[in-house]
């Protein structure tokens, strides 16, 4: 028996990353495990791998007319909820401020806020923030709503989670070093890898991409003309995969960075988003990555050090994935589904809008 949908509403673009849509995925598959379907609304680019992505767990997409946050798309989410009529709304935008989430929460779901910022005052019933950068006191919040946030609800994949096994002990030389920035607005892959060919004698360098990034093929191409010291890796399969068996990792301070501490791999960390840096001095400070700072203000000759410095170092490298193992355990999407069922129990339904009366 299939229980009452999930409406799930986040955009997916060049111009707002897939950060959010690729966490929303992450919920969209823990909320399956609960037989609950979910429907994505939001504005896909590119749309075709995009939808692929959406509809190969079996969820739904419906394109959104404008862009998240704005009145057409409170409209258009209105309408796609008395039509759908789902238990819950997920809302991951930093774009919806606190009346665009009123508006949503007086429709009747209930209403979780994916937010990082916490800027303002939430009317929502749950708040979840993926990140490590704020406590639950920083939130200001109406009176019955829950705050999410901390070391025990980060999100790691399921195909991720599953390397954490084998990674209990660092896997046999030659070294590999892997390189993944996310959305990498500013092409900090290319950066890196080039100056580690061009500087290192390393035998192997794994770029980890999203494969609907503009610079995929760019990459690729590095690659090819590599001698075979780099190649580039897509799908989330072959990523586990190359996760499993390196040594230490370079990247952002986004959710490549939270699940590489999760799985016991030592990172260094070039920060590209402000509301990453906090997690990113959060992983330092616990021994599980090196922080190298704002990328734009981080010399070649630093990076060229980090790393060396950890690739000549077996047992910082133990100890820096002990602590990233021991802060982030990977149960956080089943926290999250767990405490959302809990909000939709009927226990805590008095004054819950009943969809039947609207038939």
């Amino acid at each position: 028996m299939t229980r009452e949908p999930v409406l799930i509403r986040v955009d997916g673009t060049r111009s707002t990353g897939w950060e959010g849509l690729v966490r929303c995925l992450s919920l969209a598959y823990a909320l399956q495990r609960r037989r609950r379907p979910c429907h994505f609304l939001g504005q896909l680019e590119p749309a075709v791998p995009l939808a692929a992505a959406i509809r190969r767990n079996g969820d739904t997409w419906i394109e959104a007319g404008s862009p998240a946050g704005q009145a057409d798309d409170l409209e258009e989410l209105t309408q796609e909820i008395r039509r759908i009529r789902p238990a819950a709304v997920i809302i991951d935008s930093p774009q919806v401020g606190p009346d665009y989430l009123a508006e949503v929460v007086a429709l009747g779901p209930m209403v979780m806020a994916v937010d990082i910022a916490a800027s303002f005052r939430f009317p929502t019933q749950l708040v979840f923030n993926p990140t490590l950068n704020h406590n639950v006191e920083d939130y200001e919040v109406c009176p019955g709503t829950q705050v999410l946030c901390g070391r025990r609800y980060p999100l790691v994949r399921p195909e991720i989670r599953r390397v954490r096994p084998s990674r209990a002990q660092e896997p046999p030389e030659p070294l590999r070093i892997l390189v993944g920035f996310g959305d990498d607005p500013n092409n900090l892959t290319e950066r890196v890898v080039r100056l580690l060919l061009e500087k290192t004698k390393l035998p192997h360098l794994d770029i980890l991409a999203r494969p609907w990034h503009p610079l995929v093929e760019r990459w690729r191409e590095l690659a090819q003309a590599s001698d075979n010291r780099v190649t580039l890796n897509t799908e989330l399969p072959e990523v586990a995969g190359r996760v499993s068996r390196c040594h230490l990792a370079i990247c952002d301070g986004n959710i490549w960075a939270l699940e590489f501490a999760c799985v016991g791999v030592p990172t260094v960390l070039l920060v590209q988003d402000r509301n990453h840096f906090t997690t990113a001095q959060r992983l330092e400070e616990e021994g599980a990555a090196l922080c190298l700072g704002w990328h734009e203000h981080t010399t070649d000759s630093a990076i060229l050090q980090a790393v060396q410095t950890l690739a000549g170092d077996p047992l910082e490298r133990r100890a820096m994935a002990r602590s990233g193992r021991n802060l982030i355990d990977g149960r956080g999407p089943d926290r999250i589904v767990t405490a959302i069922e809990v909000m939709l129990h009927p226990s805590r339904q008095i004054g819950h809008y009943d969809w039947s009366e609207a038939a």
